[in-house]
């Protein structure tokens, strides 16, 4: 039996007999206070009951009270229950951003009202190089000790990025800062970074190429400009005439030559990745290279020694065409470089681990250890005078580089000055396949049978 029931049975009686007892001299009212008496104390009894269950804390655990209290109950814990869940979610996607932040390839900052460090991720913590536990409080003005960064943060106008050096940047090393301070809260600021070494370093080869393009070409069109000047001003004898359309028709070559290679530079950037379903052999790669050395030598009035060697049945999966630019570039840098009286080899073999080495080495000047990693930077020169001697663009070996980065070579350069070059590329094994070398006139034989069937 329940306590209402109880409760209701006990006040029934109590009335009953109180009216009894009391009937002749008050009646019915003396029974009635004390059975409200009764209801009072039990319904006190159920809400201390429930204001000990409030003040507990514990909203799982329900006592049984029933009647208006247990109703009451019942609704505060759902609604507790509703209030829990929303907060735990709530947390959760607290926790999910915040990781978000912590992961993010910028850096995050977030700073008081008086410019001192509240939070920050690894990022920014890298950007800065800061401890983001130690240097919490700490004020970002005296942690990052820049003067744009300091006009920058008192000026009160962040409506443009600031660039600045990030701390430990060197000149061997420059990094590149981007930061923008947003307002936000009560006087507080998030400051945003990046890491914008890599643009800014883009942006230096983009002006430097416009120049040297423009340089590159500015030299044969005012040689052109100078000779045509002559020739329409000036009755020259046929001889000087000769010679000086000769001339002019070198500066038309060059500047051919160099639009070319820089169409392919293009072509090379802009182009899938080449498969290694097209295979070419070695030997036609290298009577090729021998076929424009020994056409290079005689268009420079050069005596040189010139030796190629390679393997039978061995043949190269890739672009033909880029492959046998890559080739033919080096053995031409070495044909031109090498002076007469000298000597180019070039050899094709295979290595123990499968991978083909196409190797060439001359006996000209060599280079400085020093400028060995830039050779293969568009128009580097160690020498620019004698790189136009010999008509050279110096986009040569910048075509190498993007033709074995796209087929998965690489290139190894040993040069000493007075001591020659010696310049290697090396194909994966996956892109050279052997073949058994037949005997002359055993692949006719097929053929025959073939016509004859």
């Amino acid at each position: 039996m329940t306590l209402r029931v109880v409760l209701f049975l006990a006040f029934l009686a109590v009335g009953g007999i109180g009216g009894w007892l009391l009937a002749a001299d008050r009646g019915a009212e003396m029974g009635l206070a004390t059975g409200a008496l009764l209801w009072f104390i039990a319904d006190s009894v159920r809400a201390a009951r429930a204001l000990r269950w409030l003040k507990g804390g514990d909203f799982r655990n329900l006592p049984r009270l029933g009647g208006l209290w247990g109703e009451a109950l019942d609704r505060v814990r759902r609604a507790v229950a509703v209030r829990e869940r929303q907060l735990a979610e709530a947390e959760d996607r607290l926790e999910d951003f915040l990781e978000a932040i912590r992961g993010s390839p910028n850096g995050v900052v977030l700073l008081d009202a008086r410019g001192r460090i509240e939070w920050c991720n690894d990022t920014a913590a890298a950007h800065y190089e800061l401890d983001p536990q130690r240097d919490l409080q700490q004020h970002m003005v005296n942690l990052l000790r820049d003067p744009d960064f300091s006009a920058y943060y008192q000026g009160r106008n962040y409506t443009n990025d600031l660039v600045i050096p990030a701390p430990g940047s060197t000149s061997s090393r420059p990094r590149k800062l981007a930061l923008r301070l947003h307002p936000y809260g009560e006087g507080r600021l998030l400051v945003l970074s990046r890491d914008v070494t890599a643009v800014e370093q883009a942006e230096v080869m983009r002006r430097d190429f416009v120049a040297n393009v423009s340089h590159e070409i500015r030299t044969p069109l005012t040689v052109l400009s100078g000779f045509v000047e002559t020739l329409q001003s000036l009755d020259l004898p046929k001889e000087e005439r000769t010679r000086y359309l000769q001339l002019m028709g070198q500066q038309t070559q060059r500047m051919q030559t160099l639009v070319n290679d820089l169409l392919t530079l293009s072509r090379l950037e802009g182009s899938p990745l080449p498969g290694a379903g097209d295979w070419t052999p070695v030997v036609s790669l290298l009577a090729q290279c021998e076929q424009e050395a020994r056409a290079l030598q005689g268009t420079l009035g050069k005596q040189l020694e010139l030796t190629f060697a390679g393997p039978e049945g061995v043949s190269v999966g890739g672009v033909a065409s880029e492959l046998q630019s890559a080739f033919s570039n080096l053995v031409s840098n070495a044909v031109r470089y090498t002076p007469s009286g000298g000597q180019v080899v070039v050899v094709a073999r295979l290595a123990e681990d499968a991978r083909l080495e196409f190797s060439v080495r001359d006996t000209g000047p060599g280079v400085a250890a020093e400028h060995v990693p830039r050779l293969t930077e568009r128009f580097y020169r160690v020498d620019r005078s004698r790189s136009r001697e010999t008509g050279g663009t110096g986009l040569g070996l910048a075509i190498v580089k993007h033709v074995l980065q796209r087929h998965g070579a690489e290139l190894r350069i040993a040069s000493a000055p007075g001591a020659g070059s010696t310049f290697t590329i090396v194909l994966p094994a996956t892109r050279v396949r052997t073949e058994p070398v037949r005997p002359a006139g055993s692949a006719a034989q097929p053929a025959t049978e073939s016509a004859a069937g």
